[in-house]
């Protein structure tokens, strides 16, 4: 079959280097426009463009697929649309433009966190198990028949990040197994069951930590936000990112919420229940360090993080 990619982060990567593996042709790629990163603001290709240029697979850089973006796509003729975290939407026509539609792989149990934001809010909510499906695209949000899933356990301290690395990989084998599927007439969808969930994207306000909450709803939306939009809390009114941190060991005195204390070689912030350690931090304007070095270098008398 001929393929149509759209996809745009890093995330995408392993799913388009499964297709160009296989028996099918990827005959151009879809994504977001170069966009300016660092502290110089170098305009930079999406993670996508960059491994479609090394393939050699025409680009279409699009910002929305709109109608000079859809004649421009609908021209490579694909027998399939196949979407991985592009970062907009598919409308009609474009949506029913190939042979056999649009499918999209999403990291969730579908109907379980329909949105951008699957595995982080997963992570947050404390669920003990994700995974990811393929669908039939539909203009439902995330709501089209499922072709096939995996599931997976969440680590005890797997960040969002790891574990969105890790489906990024276990998800492109099932992307493309259900590819072959469709190309050979047997691939089947249900229709999803059960009360959908919804993980909108997160703002630097779901980054911050309470410190009022128990630790587990502190160190879960740790992880969630880790590495974006990233963790934060502040001292003073400054802000201070949390890079790193765990649960406290059995020794850990108990903490008022939002208490510091500093010793030699840890750094343990009191929560709702018991202590946080922080591992690695960055102050507002300093490079990141180790929490230890951070908080031997606190003026006299900072007993505390902001609640």
């Amino acid at each position: 079959m001929r393929l149509i990619f759209a996809g745009t982060p890093a995330v995408a990567v392993p799913s388009l280097d499964a297709l160009v593996a296989g028996p099918h042709e990827v005959v151009a790629v879809v994504t977001r426009p170069d966009a300016p990163l660092g502290r110089k603001r170098v305009l930079t290709p999406s993670p996508v463009a960059a491994r479609a240029a090394e393939l050699g697979i025409p680009i279409v850089r699009a910002t929305r697929l709109d109608e000079a973006a859809t004649t421009e796509i609908v021209a490579y003729g694909a027998d399939l649309g196949v979407i991985v975290a592009y970062g907009g939407l598919v409308r009609e026509p474009l949506l029913s433009a190939p042979r056999h539609g649009w499918i999209n792989l999403h990291f969730s149990l579908l109907p379980r966190w329909r949105g951008a934001a699957p595995v982080q809010h997963a992570i947050i909510a404390g669920d003990a198990t994700s995974g990811a499906a393929v669908f039939q695209l539909v203009p439902g949000l995330d709501a089209g028949a499922v072709f096939d899933e995996i599931t997976r356990d969440v680590g005890t301290d797997e960040t969002a990040g790891e574990l969105l690395d890790a489906l990024s990989y276990s998800g492109a084998a099932l992307l493309a197994s259900v590819v072959d599927e469709i190309a050979a007439g047997t691939a089947v969808a249900r229709e999803q069951e059960g009360e959908p969930t919804l993980a909108p994207k997160l703002g630097q306000d779901d980054a911050r930590l309470d410190w009022t909450a128990p630790f587990d709803a502190v160190y879960n939306r740790f992880r969630g936000v880790t590495p974006e939009p990233g963790a934060f809390t502040t001292i003073s009114g400054n802000r201070l990112k949390v890079l790193e941190a765990r649960a406290a060991a059995d020794d850990a005195p108990d903490l008022e919420p939002g208490a510091l204390l500093v010793e030699r070689s840890r750094v343990l912030v009191g929560t709702g229940s018991r202590p946080l350690e922080l591992l690695r931090v960055q102050a507002a304007g300093k490079p990141a360090a180790a929490a230890a070095d951070w908080g031997r270098g606190l003026p006299p008398g900072t007993e505390r993080l902001d609640a």
